[in-house]
């Protein structure tokens, strides 16, 4: 159950009966759940569930929806992709989208920012100095791990409140994983609010406040607060297939 104080509270993000199609494809049939502000929130399941889809959504990058994606108390299910970014989402996909002709600066200047409060170059540098040493670096000449850095770098730039980030630890070395899980504790603690698809199940456990299961289609079957994973690992294990 959601802690007394979450269950006052509106929610930044609340999805409600989403359906999503991709020409004759239903994908997801009536999933629903909701962010506060502040939080850290996976999405856990098995590939093909709809997790990724669901973030698509949100961003209004899919074929068809229907239902509720209410944010900051306004409807959102409507709009193109390009308002919902200048109400403050911005999504971090899993193919991370570098640019290959473009250095690590242009990259990262490349989107605008379309609300105050974003990161300025030189704190995201704070985050991943890493990047700050690859500057002129063209995108093909990154790792993996500096283009997850660059990636995410470069939401934080925009001015988004809500950051979507689709599997960001994928195929990284343990200490890139470690380094992303202090970015996202720092990100939280100065009042960014994050959604997670994750398939790394010990990464989401030290960073997440709380876990939505999703199963088949798209349906959240269960929600387990962070504080209660370890006397429900036996059912997590379970829905995951672990």
């Amino acid at each position: 159950m959601a802690e007394p104080a979450l269950a006052r509270a509106e929610p930044l993000l609340g999805v409600s009966d989403l359906h999503v199609w991709y020409g004759e494809s239903h994908i997801l049939h009536g999933t629903s759940f909701d962010v506060h502000r502040g939080e850290v929130v996976t999405l856990l399941g098995r590939n093909g569930v709809g997790k990724t889809t669901t973030l698509r959504a949100i961003m209004g990058m899919v074929g068809q929806r229907k239902g509720s994606i209410r944010f900051d108390g306004r409807e959102a299910i409507a709009l193109p992709s390009y308002r919902i970014g200048r109400l403050g989402i911005a999504l971090c996909p899993e193919e991370r989208g570098i640019f290959a002709t473009l250095d690590v600066e242009e990259n990262l200047l490349l989107p605008p920012v379309v609300r105050p409060g974003g990161l300025s170059v030189e704190q995201i540098f704070e985050l991943f100095p890493n990047l700050r040493e690859r500057l002129s670096s063209p995108g093909t000449k990154l790792s993996g791990g500096e283009q997850q850095m660059l990636a995410i770098g470069r939401i934080l730039r925009t001015g988004a409140r809500l950051l979507l980030l689709d599997e960001p630890t994928e195929g990284l070395a343990p200490v890139i994983v470690q380094q992303i899980g202090l970015t996202i504790d720092r990100l939280k603690a100065a009042g960014f609010t994050v959604l997670l698809v994750e398939q790394n199940f010990r990464f989401a456990a030290q960073v997440a406040d709380r876990h939505y299961v999703m199963e088949n289609g798209g349906r959240i079957v269960d929600m387990i607060p962070n504080a209660e994973l370890k006397a429900n690992m036996g059912k997590l294990q379970r829905y995951l297939g672990v």
